[in-house]
């Protein structure tokens, strides 16, 4: 079997902290990710991620279909639509850029993998800065979003449930037995019609899987990394289970389909 490729866009911020010591203040910056638990999940696995920090996404992220054909799956994880749509050319130069909403979309209908993760800046969140609703991402992943600031806190915790062990060919029957541990919160959204909810978390859907054209599309709602997901959570070794077995689905059971199809399609020019 080939190397599933898979790029991971987000997971990354920045905080600049004052800090207030009597008559005198001084700030301070600081730099953290969040993609860690899932590439040590992935560790050994058949799946190669590519980490794409949140601040390299304005400039660096596919601006074409060649570019995003170097991977079978792509995966957004707290990282807002503005940073898709907004590359420094456009914001700061006001030169036209392709819309890769619209890209992204058009991949995934071609036979791309495309997931999404919760967090703040997942579908819509906080303060509905994510801004995915009505754009044509939302069109293709298998949930709806809300208009509205869509954050379910959970500080108490609470245990998703898995609903069913197998759908549309996606596998989760390995699953260790027994309750899943707790999650500390998640993007309220609801499952399109013709997609099945795997798992669900306070009776909202947790993970979603659907068709899109000849892609195939995922919804995790809630974190991958603290502070929704607790390290008993990103440990538990269903963790590793349930993200490797996604991916390869969304890549389509099998390596780099993608690729291997434009390949054929050279081949047969030859």
């Amino acid at each position: 079997m080939m190397m599933i490729k898979a790029l991971l866009a987000g997971e990354s911020w920045i905080s600049n902290s004052t800090h207030y010591k009597g008559f005198d203040s001084f700030t301070s910056v600081t730099y953290h990710t969040g993609h860690a638990p899932l590439a040590k999940a992935l560790e050994g696995s058949d799946i190669d991620l590519t980490f794409m920090p949140g601040h390299e996404v304005p400039e660096s992220f596919p601006r074409d279909m060649d570019a995003l054909n170097r991977f079978d799956v792509v995966i957004l994880s707290d990282i807002g639509a503005n940073s898709l749509l907004l590359p420094l050319n456009t914001w700061l130069s006001s030169q036209r850029h392709p819309d890769r909403l619209e890209l992204l979309a058009d991949w995934t209908l071609n036979g791309g993998g495309l997931a999404m993760m919760g967090g703040y800046l997942s579908f819509q969140g906080i303060e509905a800065k994510a801004f995915y609703a009505g754009s044509a991402v939302e069109r293709v992943l298998p949930v709806e979003i809300s208009r509205f600031d869509d954050r379910a806190e959970r500080p108490a915790g609470v245990r998703p449930v898995l609903l069913r062990e197998q759908a549309l060919g996606l596998d989760l029957s390995v699953l260790p037995a027994g309750p899943w541990p707790h999650l500390l919160g998640y993007n309220k959204v609801a499952a399109k019609a013709g997609t099945e909810v795997l798992a669900e978390i306070d009776g909202d859907p947790l993970l979603v899987v659907g068709g899109a054209g000849r892609g195939r599309s995922a919804a995790w709602t809630s974190d991958i990394s603290p502070h929704w997901c607790p390290q008993d959570f990103s440990d538990w070794h269903g963790y590793r289970t349930i993200f490797t077995s996604l991916i390869t689905w969304l890549a389509g059971g099998h390596g780099t389909p993608v690729r291997e199809a434009a390949a054929q399609k050279e081949t047969s020019h030859v």
